[in-house]
């Protein structure tokens, strides 16, 4: 069973809005969308700029700095939905918003994609 916490009252995120709060050392966007809470990370994983911060419109949160769109009922890159960062559980409990850590693991963003050498391409040539 998830470990949920508090991390908000209802009326504390305006609708339409998010806002950031930490959990288990992270930064979690909590989003007010008519009335449904969703929580993703709050960080967006093109420069770092808080996803709490930008544009929602609909389900879609604007990244601020650069325009990078996601889905905040899963977390999905809009312009291409195979790629998607974390999502976090809510649920309300009386006035309370509560969030539980995502039950798949976070990747680990500090190994590049691998990219083609001269010798990979010398190689398709022969």
């Amino acid at each position: 069973m998830a470990d949920f916490i508090t991390v908000a009252k209802l009326g504390d995120i305006p609708e339409g809005e998010g806002k950031a709060y930490r959990y288990h050392g992270r930064m979690v966007a909590v989003f007010n969308n008519n009335g449904e809470h969703h929580a993703i990370d709050d960080m967006c994983p093109h420069m770092g700029a808080s996803l709490a911060s930008g544009h929602l419109e609909q389900c879609t949160v604007v990244c601020p700095w650069h325009a990078w769109s996601f889905d905040i009922r899963d977390g999905a890159w809009c312009e291409n939905r195979r790629i998607n960062i974390d999502v976090y559980q809510v649920k309300i409990v009386g006035d309370d918003i509560q969030i539980a850590a995502s039950e798949k693991p976070k990747d680990d963003d500090s190994t590049p994609p691998p990219t083609s050498t001269s010798e990979d391409s010398s190689d398709d040539q022969n």
